[in-house]
């Protein structure tokens, strides 16, 4: 399914990472870091709390604007019933809907709050995301503390809060979106999740594209969040096999470019979570689209759609991913 919008748009956007993120090559486009994985609480699923909340904070100080000024807030993470927005969204007051799609999420809730406006349901709202190593690993995979060895196929779960205002003015226009349909690539490894997301990815570019009558080349920029290095070699290749569609001039992958895998070894294949491509986005693409350094973007976020209990069962890891088109003013 694919929508265009006439007047929906993206102006402040804000951004909090833990000490990896900072130490990677976007390190001077986040608005705060902090140099350890408990961000001053006692635990860790406290401290993706404190990430969205303060992600928040600094959205509505940029905006001068206080939580009454806003409609609608959209949040989502990775934790159980994504506790981590229902606790963050507890301060707010705000109207809250809860979301998630995994590493997806991001864009769901773009397309959520998009839609909202576009239909003058609502006239703005705040858009958020976090995730936080620590807990995603325990709770997906294994604690950290257990030592385990990853393969190098394994991606790393970005640690942050990120947060978006959407209205019916700004600098950045959501021209289009295209929501996604859940894939099933027969793939059950939860510590290779670029194989499993890469034909989701490449379904909603392509429909995206068909939809809207656009080769791959009215973008400066397609960017999926997050495949990872393999994963993204992959979608080249199924692009050009399944779809004839070549990519490989204008595209990019957010999980490659959080962190420097050539040197921050424990990242393995690239980041992952839905903080690690709203992190790229408004860290470092949504500014490059303010100063025209970018003129359209492609925003494929994908997300991994399992739980621990399943892969012990045997069953195959489903995927999605969900499109969002940008364009400069």
């Amino acid at each position: 399914m694919t929508n265009k919008y006439n007047n929906v748009y993206i102006n402040t956007v804000s951004t909090v990472v833990g000490p990896f993120e900072h130490e990677g090559p976007l390190s001077k486009r986040f608005d705060r870091y902090y140099k350890d994985l408990y961000m001053n609480e006692r635990t860790f699923e406290s401290a993706e709390v404190h990430l969205m909340q303060e992600s928040i904070d600094i959205l509505l100080d940029k905006l001068n604007k206080k939580s009454k000024d806003i409609d609608l807030l959209i949040a989502g993470d990775l934790q159980n019933q994504i506790t981590a927005s229902c606790y963050s969204a507890l301060k707010y007051n705000i109207p809250f809907l809860g979301v998630y799609s995994a590493c997806a999420t991001n864009t769901e809730a773009l397309i959520i709050a998009s839609n909202m406006i576009d239909s003058k349901k609502i006239k703005n709202s705040i858009v958020s995301v976090s995730s936080h190593n620590m807990v995603s690993e325990r709770q997906f995979r294994n604690p950290t503390e257990y030592g385990a060895p990853k393969p190098m196929s394994s991606t790393f779960t970005a640690t942050g809060g990120a947060a978006c205002y959407l209205s019916n003015q700004g600098d950045i226009k959501i021209d289009s979106s295209t929501i996604g349909t859940v894939v099933d690539m027969d793939q059950n490894d939860p510590n290779n999740m670029g194989a499993c997301m890469a034909a989701a990815a490449a379904k909603t570019i392509y429909e995206h594209l068909k939809n809207l009558k656009r080769d791959a080349s009215y973008y400066n920029l397609i960017l999926t969040g997050d495949l990872g290095k393999y994963g993204k070699e992959i979608l080249i290749e199924y692009m050009m096999k399944e779809y004839h569609i070549d990519i490989s001039k204008n595209y990019n992958d957010c999980g490659l470019m959080l962190y420097d895998t050539d040197t921050q070894k424990e990242i393995h294949a690239g980041g992952s979570g839905p903080v690690c491509s709203a992190l790229v986005m408004y860290g470092d693409i949504i500014p490059k689209l303010k100063n025209n350094k970018l003129k359209k973007v492609l925003y494929v976020a994908t997300g991994a759609l399992f739980s621990p209990t399943l892969v012990f069962q045997k069953e195959n890891i489903l995927s999605i991913a969900h499109a969002i088109s940008l364009e400069a003013k």
